[in-house]
């Protein structure tokens, strides 16, 4: 499997792909923000595309919020993990909202980012049934398609696992760690509150525009989707 690495700093660059490379992945590079574009580009529908993308925010040329925002609105759905050296929810909920499929803040741990790509790689080829419907809200799997009626909502393939999550749990309350523990890798040992900044970016796509509650907050307890769809 081929794994695009777009990093500036040519040492970190260096160790990413050694790292991926010990894992059996193929690396390919780029240095700065269009080159990471037009590779990513190039090489969606082919034999060749990429299993995943790890993307650095801060890129010269073009930042990796614009790369991916420009990928995902040509159609390119590879899944993309951003590195950056910022911190703090609103960062990372900048990152989920242009497309993103995780978020890794320098300095991370290279077993973490390892297992962050291989959890993002695995998903993707996951056997999925056809469709979910709740209500209105109606869920595709397989295409990682969602509708509100008659609505396309374009979610990133990290929103749709939790969502999807959420969905095959509707009307019960599911905690944050077992969402962490089914949506991200078991290696993962970062917070559970990422699943707020996830919660926040779906009610703000399948909630707020159509005036809908469908995902509430069980204070204590966790979250629940309500099986009519809100």
């Amino acid at each position: 499997m081929r794994i695009l690495v777009v990093e500036d700093d040519a040492r970190l660059r260096e160790l990413l792909r050694e790292g991926l490379e010990e894992e059996g992945y193929t690396v390919e590079e780029a240095g700065d923000g269009p080159g990471g574009l037009t590779r990513a580009m190039a090489a969606h529908g082919t034999d060749g595309e990429y299993a995943a993308v790890v993307l650095d925010v801060m890129l010269p040329g073009m930042s990796g919020y614009q790369v991916c925002s420009r990928l995902r609105a040509a159609g390119v759905w590879t899944p993309i993990l951003m590195l950056t050296a910022k911190d703090g929810e609103y960062d990372e909920a900048d990152g989920l909202d242009v497309g993103a499929d995780d978020y890794l803040t320098k300095p991370f741990s290279y077993v973490v980012l390892i297992a962050r790509v291989r959890a993002l790689v695995r998903r993707g080829g996951l056997d999925r049934p056809e469709l979910l419907e709740l209500g209105d809200l109606r869920l595709e799997p397989a295409a990682l398609a969602c509708w509100r009626g008659g609505e396309n909502v374009v979610l990133t393939a990290k929103e749709f696992a939790v969502l999807e999550f959420l969905a095959r749990r509707a009307g019960q309350v599911v905690s944050k760690s077992e969402i962490v523990r089914t949506v991200w890798d078991t290696a993962y040992d970062g917070g559970a509150n990422l699943v707020e900044v996830y919660i926040r970016a779906l009610r703000r796509k399948i909630d707020v525009p159509y005036g809908r509650t469908a995902i509430r907050t069980i204070r204590g307890a966790g979250y629940l989707l309500a099986r009519d769809g809100g």
